[in-house]
């Protein structure tokens, strides 16, 4: 889904693995905005492709999920 940074630039949004860990674990969207300092609607976003998590949010969540954040979001 094709959507467009603050600087201008269309980004295709390639693949999210985020809804996908989530489910896997058995964790609710409100469990992990609360783990992640975030609200829920911006898991939603997320999950839904209407938000690029910033850097420092996107590294919170592949802490939480123990892996990398190239294993989470890859854009292309």
């Amino acid at each position: 889904m094709p959507y467009k940074l603050n600087i201008g630039i269309d980004v295709k949004f390639y693949k999210c693995e985020m809804r996908i860990l989530r489910e896997s674990k058995h964790i609710t969207q409100i469990q992990l905005a609360d783990a992640l300092g975030v609200s829920r609607q911006t898991i939603i976003n997320i999950e839904s492709y209407e938000y690029m998590p910033k850097l420092p949010l996107a590294y919170r969540i592949s802490c939480y999920f123990d892996c990398k954040i190239e294993d989470i979001f890859q854009f292309c």
